[in-house]
């Protein structure tokens, strides 16, 4: 259910709008100063507030510019009985949404108010679509690895030259090949990603290439490959280490060449695109083993970058850990969480087997299960996603001893078992994720019913759907 914040010091006009708001379904929160109203603010999840301008112990504008400071999308409408246009300007610059006159007309106050929800729900939605849209993020971290790699990037982007990126898994290769493309000359035209571990081989040669209409049985049109999709930018090939020999044959001719042919074509297609692979594998070691192309690889290697794992930059913990803890508190919409010192040395002497992409799913599960500080208390008690789940299991059976094998039953009445789920925050979205399916499916989709049926924003609501994929079968 939406919430409103009135902050007023005229019982009346408290009671008048709390009246009014109330009988339109709105849940309402008031108090009559602007130092608890800011406390509210801070503790409780408010998508609106109606604030008084001269109030006792503190202004209005004072509440307006704090409370910004704090969540700055809230939308904020303020009220006075004495108002000017220079008071309404001065509202208006500070971020407030709109300015209304005591005693406020009725009309206009709802007017107002629903106006200023829906803006609140699209400046949420907008930075959801952004977030979605642009995947590239800064490389963080003051480690002597990574202002090589910073320096590296400088000097090698502007060329055309062709980059093999080397690391673990989740260590960050991605995001090195970003961007390679965002500080090249060709940062207007597409980056063009494909992961060759998740394609079959048999698929591989039509997903790079393409292929004619009717060159194999389900060929029932023409495709375009993503080297011509990726003409005048740049190809990623992530995880190369995993692509057929056939496959590596035909990268190799398209590289010196730089022309390709579709499956089931003859016409040879000229295409202009610098490619950058990446690859977890020691290619070296696959050479020998007759699973890679020496002479493919010396046509990627041109360059060579190596993204070292998360444990070899433990000094970076710091900087990344903060950074993602505001990212997430962003994403939730929450006020940021302290990291205490402590915490981060406990961090700093994990093994992380899953480096970044590892320590972020960290962060975001700590934001989660601890309280206003993240202590090293939580590192210890939630680190273990594992040992946690034993506790959780342990418990469960001395309450209910009905089985030894605990499940959980999706929406769709499958079953799953809680050794299918990597982690606890895997396990948790999973859950998550089948209960806002399930709402959403029970009330038709109607996103507002569901959001006020489970006492979350709608923009939440809305970030969670776009999280988790959720889409309305037809």
């Amino acid at each position: 259910m939406t919430k409103i914040l009135i902050i007023d010091d005229e019982r009346a006009i408290r009671s008048t709008l709390r009246e009014i708001l109330e009988y339109e379904d709105y849940k309402v929160t008031d108090t009559d100063n602007g130092i608890d109203g800011l406390a509210i603010i801070k503790k409780d999840d408010i998508d609106l507030v109606l604030c008084d301008i001269k109030m006792s112990k503190m202004d209005g504008m004072e509440v307006l510019t704090e409370a910004l400071a704090i969540k700055p999308d809230l939308p904020f409408i303020m009220i006075s009985g004495h108002g000017t246009v220079e008071t309404a300007v001065e509202a208006s610059k500070k971020g407030a949404y709109d300015f209304i006159s005591k005693p406020p007309d009725l009309n206009r106050l709802l007017i107002t108010v629903r106006n200023a929800l829906e803006r609140g729900t699209l400046v949420t939605e907008t930075k959801v679509l952004k977030r979605k849209v642009s995947k590239t993020r800064d490389i963080l971290g003051d480690s002597e690895a990574v202002m090589r790699i910073k320096d590296t990037i400088e000097r090698v982007a502007p060329t055309d030259a062709r980059v093999l990126v080397t690391g673990a898994n989740g260590s960050g290769k991605e995001l090195v090949a970003r961007w390679l493309h965002e500080k090249s000359g060709r940062a207007g035209a597409p980056l063009i990603e494909v992961n060759c571990a998740a394609i079959p081989s048999e698929l591989i040669e039509s997903e790079l290439f393409g292929h004619e209409k009717g060159s194999f049985t389900s060929a029932v049109k023409q495709r375009i490959g993503k080297f011509e999709q990726a003409h005048n930018g740049t190809l990623f090939l992530d995880e190369i280490g995993d692509m057929s020999l056939s496959a590596q044959a035909k990268v190799l001719r398209a590289l010196q060449e730089n022309k390709i042919t579709r499956v089931g074509g003859e016409k040879e297609i000229s295409v202009n695109v610098r490619v950058i692979a990446a690859t977890n594998k020691d290619l070296l070691k696959e050479i020998d083993a007759g699973n890679f192309r020496m002479d493919l690889y010396h046509r990627l290697s041109v360059i060579l970058i190596h993204v070292p794992p998360l444990t070899e930059r433990k000094a970076d913990i710091p900087v990344l850990t903060a950074h993602f803890c505001e990212e997430i508190c962003g994403e939730y919409n929450i006020p940021q969480k302290k990291i205490t010192a402590e915490a981060i040395k406990v961090l700093q002497d994990l093994p992380w087997t899953g480096n970044i992409r590892e320590l972020r799913n960290m962060v975001e599960r700590l934001i989660i299960l601890s309280d206003k500080a993240i202590t090293d208390k939580d590192v210890h008690a939630f680190a273990n996603p594992g040992a946690f789940g034993t506790v959780a299991r342990m418990e469960t059976a001395e309450a209910t001893s009905v089985s030894d094998v605990p499940v959980t039953a999706s929406s769709n009445g499958s079953v799953a078992d809680y050794d299918d789920f990597g982690s606890f925050q895997d396990f948790k979205d999973h859950v998550e994720k089948e209960y806002i399916k399930y709402k959403l499916e029970k009330n038709a989709w109607n996103v507002s019913k569901t959001a006020d049926e489970i006492d979350i924003q709608r923009s939440h609501l809305y970030s969670k759907i776009e999280k988790f994929g959720l889409k309305r079968e037809a």
